[in-house]
């Protein structure tokens, strides 16, 4: 079990990756036309689901390594360089290609249901929330960590929810200029969370380093 300020780290180093500020354009993009009611359904759908596969991928991510033969250092040095694309896209204001790409946003307007894809799966538990989810998961062991973990999974999940259903009032008092200030900030905070992920994976690959 890690200290208090290591969850509270943890908490908003997977809330900054899935930059949930960053999804709402697309969220309120592809269900302009839908009904009031459409759109909560939409708003709990999508919610639930990026929840889903992140404690998923709490449990059984560092089960995928091993049956690929990754190694958690190799794994952390990857996550970190992607995170840090992701990040460097933030700060330039930018939706980072790892989350969704052109293809998949005009697919996404002939789908029926856009809620598992392509709001959940990639915008929100994208490439890098995996990423980042499991190695988090890798600080430490024990029930109560991965306990605390899923807790915490689950209220970004309750987060994101309320983010959705409050789209449209936080589009207009924010602006798109407020919302590129609040993902620049957190692309800020990945970039420092990449490059910590990159280092600790280096020194664990190459000892001398430590």
């Amino acid at each position: 079990m890690l200290e208090l300020q290591d969850y509270l780290k943890i908490f908003i180093g997977i809330f900054a990756v899935m930059n949930p500020l960053g999804a709402l354009p697309l969220y309120l993009s592809l269900t302009q036309n839908d009904t009031k009611h459409d759109r909560k359904v939409t708003a709990a759908s999508a919610a639930k689901a990026a929840t889903i596969i992140l404690l998923i991928t709490l449990f059984f991510g560092e089960v995928i390594l091993s049956f690929f033969g990754i190694s958690v250092n190799s794994f952390r040095v990857g996550g970190g360089i992607l995170i840090l694309l992701m990040a460097i896209s933030m700060l330039y204001g930018q939706s980072s290609d790892a989350k969704n790409t052109n293809e998949e946003r005009v697919e996404a307007t002939q789908r029926k249901s856009i809620a598992t894809v392509p709001l959940a799966m990639p915008m929100l538990a994208g490439p890098g929330a995996i990423s980042t989810t499991i190695l988090y998961a890798n600080r430490s062991e024990g029930i109560i960590h991965y306990a605390i973990m899923s807790a915490q999974l689950c209220l970004i999940g309750l987060i994101l929810w309320l983010l959705m259903r409050l789209a449209a009032k936080i589009a207009v008092r924010l602006g798109q200029t407020g919302m590129n200030v609040i993902t620049r900030v957190m692309g800020l905070i990945l970039a420092a969370i990449a490059i910590e992920f990159i280092s600790v994976g280096l020194k664990g690959i190459f000892p001398v380093l430590a």
